[in-house]
């Protein structure tokens, strides 16, 4: 399998600081490093939702994480460019208020959108192959059904919103899981086995994914988003690890230096953890968002950032229980040795 050189190409994280447009100038994101196609944005300073959005969806509308609210219209709009973005107009907290401090993580698609039949269902696609990330808009049909998802390669994780319905949380296919059970993005529960079959126990294939007609995934004729993620070497790792109850505590190898990384405890309660590299520069990484919150930024000794994956710093619940599963997706900031030898170090 060829690897990801350069993974900043393709994934970024980029701090800012709001200007709520001072004297009607726009206020300009740089140094993604790529137009964006899926950005997830948070106001790091005081409590705010997490903001998605994506090549599908728009300049004005977004969706949350941390709420199962339907997507809407923001007045702040937010246009792509070759290197980050462009906001205009003030919304409050969500994007650029005057003195508050942003980040946002973001991730590369195909650059456009195309029609893909592969699955029962026809879906609307932004697919990346090299990274392994799609965008999939679709329509529900309420039965069983098959989604195409662009990838080639079966993915490892499928995170799932209907966008109409403000009641239904988030549902997450994980290769880590048993093909029984999900994950809620905006919910502090363990995998669990729904009733209603999310993904009809089945795992997605180089194609397509499985979906029941469960209201959270294809209750018919409302319109959802997918977000699917396939590994990629030394660009991302879609792993889960136990934890050891120790300050010294459980190593985790991904092949990379993480630049991102998203955890939960998958055999409890817990908050969806969020750490990066641009928040936290050195060890040990002291920042946290949680994903399926609207807190501010904690601050709290979490992990290591190694050359070759994190270690866990802590004995917290939410990342090292003795005994306690956890999942994680992690996205590199570099891989563990390049094509020009040159191997990747810890902080």
């Amino acid at each position: 399998m060829a690897q990801i050189n350069k993974p900043s190409e393709y994934f970024n994280t980029v701090l800012w600081t709001g200007n709520s447009n001072l004297d009607n100038a726009n206020q300009t994101i740089t140094g993604v490093g790529f137009k964006p196609d899926l950005f997830w944005t948070k106001i790091r300073n005081t409590a705010d939702e997490h903001h998605l959005r994506d090549i599908h969806q728009g300049n004005t509308s977004r969706i949350r994480t941390s709420s199962s609210a339907a997507a809407n219209t923001s007045v702040c709009s937010v246009v792509p460019n070759s290197d980050g973005f462009v906001i205009t107009g003030d919304d409050g907290l969500e994007f650029n208020q005057t003195g508050n401090n942003y980040v946002t993580w973001n991730w590369r698609g195909a650059g456009s959108a195309s029609s893909n039949t592969d699955g029962s269902i026809t879906s609307t696609v932004s697919a990346n192959t090299t990274s392994g990330v799609s965008i999939i808009t679709y329509t529900g049909t309420g039965a069983n059904a098959t989604i195409g998802h662009g990838l080639g390669v079966a993915p490892s994780i499928v995170l799932v919103k209907n966008l109409n319905d403000g009641t239904q949380q988030w549902s997450m296919y994980n290769k880590n899981l048993p093909l029984t059970n999900i994950l809620i993005l905006d919910s502090t529960n363990g995998a669990f086995n729904p009733s209603d079959n999310d993904f009809q126990d089945t795992a997605p294939t180089a194609n397509v994914f499985y979906l029941s007609g469960a209201t959270r995934t294809n209750v018919s004729s409302q319109n959802f988003i997918a977000y699917c993620f396939a590994e990629k070497k030394s660009f991302s790792k879609f792993g889960s690890y136990t934890g050891n109850g120790n300050a010294d505590g459980t190593f985790i190898y991904t092949g990379f230096k993480p630049a991102f990384i998203l955890l939960k405890c998958s055999s409890t309660t817990g908050d969806w953890q969020l750490i990066d590299t641009k928040r936290s520069t050195f060890n040990v990484c002291n920042l946290r968002l949680q994903a399926n919150l609207s807190d501010a930024e904690a601050g709290s000794d979490t992990i290591d950032i190694l050359s070759n994956g994190f270690k866990q710093r802590n004995t917290f619940g939410n990342f090292n229980s003795s005994g306690a599963t956890y999942i994680y997706m992690a996205f590199a900031e570099e891989p563990l040795v390049g094509t020009n030898n040159v191997p990747a170090t810890a902080r």
